[in-house]
């Protein structure tokens, strides 16, 4: 193959064509608002499933529910906000939103709040507590791709090694406050970056095979002990039913009664009896399939499906290295969210605490998925 040509392991790398766009060709409504209307659409009927959800699986807390909606009023004002900034203003500042995440999560190391035996949160003044691992899911991404794309693609043994350094220097950080579920997404998001870059499938292979000596050295010294046991307790939950095997069978429990159709809207037992914990943060999807069956859970999988397949879209449609990486990294994270919670609800994961995308209460996991989505859209409305 000539050096010249592109890399057809990876095609989406390729430099595409300007879509037929020219000067004459007015833009719409829409790109003269750097909105792009599918994702939008998508986002906002996921943000309004989330709501009506989370009423049936907080009691019927209307202040709950209050405090989501408005989450989810900022994060949409965020997204339009962003969308509105050139991708490559973004790529300039990628380094620095880098290095301003990593200090803080050294701050957090010295200065942290610790809250249920957890360093994770820095609390400033006027502002409130702030979690700063959560930053670096928006800039980890980025700052991979703003690495990678200074270069020919794809990347040579050592930008790869020096892409690895940038990844685990984050990951190590969280890892230690402890927080190994977001620690995981980090890392993955950051993966996903070098993977779509054009590595090759040796080095992956190679990657694989040392995961495989790491995994072990990791659970004999590096893993707590309450980590441990939640592998345990994924193996063989009926073990400790009654202490740390009660989540997930009481999960698996209102998952199976919801059968084909579900008990319907408000009528879900397990999570309104309390028998299902955390059934509107971590656990919402046991609640919902509960009350709408088999037939509900498949339309909240093609919503997510959509969702990922246009930010995927969007990604292969960019005119330059830096949104083709960024915009499918993140649908792929994004695709980790979903992934990691449904397995970790169903009984094949163990419990790392992720929320379920738009359908968990909370509002920084809201507001910073908004923040990437807007970005994705910058990229795909600023040609």
């Amino acid at each position: 193959m000539p050096p010249s040509s592109p890399n057809t392991q990876y095609k989406f790398l390729r430099q595409s064509p300007r879509d037929g766009l020219s000067t004459a060709m007015k833009p719409s409504a829409w790109q003269r608002i750097h909105i792009d209307p599918w994702l939008f659409s998508f986002l906002l009927m996921n943000a309004c499933l989330g709501l009506f959800v989370l009423y049936s699986a907080s009691a019927q807390d209307i202040g709950l529910v209050s405090k989501q909606a408005m989450s989810f009023g900022i994060g949409f004002v965020i997204m339009i906000m962003i969308a509105q900034v050139p991708p490559k203003v973004f790529q300039a500042f990628s380094p620095y939103l880098y290095v301003c995440a990593v200090l803080s999560l050294a701050a957090v190391k010295v200065f942290g709040e610790i809250r249920m035996g957890a360093q994770r949160w820095l609390d400033i003044p006027g502002v409130g507590s702030v979690q700063p691992s959560e930053f670096m899911k928006i800039g980890m991404p980025m700052m991979a791709a703003w690495f990678l794309t200074r270069y020919p693609l794809p990347p040579s043994f050592k930008n790869v090694f020096v892409t690895l350094v940038l990844i685990f220097v984050p990951f190590i950080l969280i890892a230690e406050q402890p927080d190994l579920g977001t620690s995981l997404l980090v890392l993955g998001s950051g993966i996903f970056v070098l993977f779509l870059s054009g590595l090759s499938w040796k080095l992956i292979a190679v990657a694989c095979g040392a995961a495989g000596i790491v995994i072990p050295i990791a659970w004999e010294f590096l893993l707590h002990d309450y980590q441990r046991q939640r592998v345990m307790t994924l193996l063989n939950p009926e073990a400790d039913a009654l202490g740390t095997g009660w989540n997930i069978i009481q999960s698996k429990t209102a998952i199976g009664s919801g059968g084909f159709s579900g008990k319907g809207f408000l009528n879900g037992t397990q999570s309104h009896l309390h028998f299902l914990p955390e059934g509107h943060t971590d656990f919402v999807i046991a609640a919902y399939s509960e009350e709408f069956g088999l037939i509900g859970v498949c339309i909240l999988i093609v919503l997510y499906f959509a969702i990922i397949c246009r930010t995927f879209q969007i990604g292969m449609q960019s005119f330059h290295n830096y949104g083709r990486l960024v915009a499918s990294a993140y649908g792929l994270a994004f695709f980790v969210y979903v992934f990691v919670n449904a397995g970790m609800v169903s009984g094949i994961l163990p419990v790392v605490g992720v929320p379920l995308p738009f359908m968990s209460y909370g509002g920084t996991a809201i507001i910073t998925l908004m923040t990437t989505f807007g970005i994705v859209m910058s990229i795909h409305t600023h040609r």
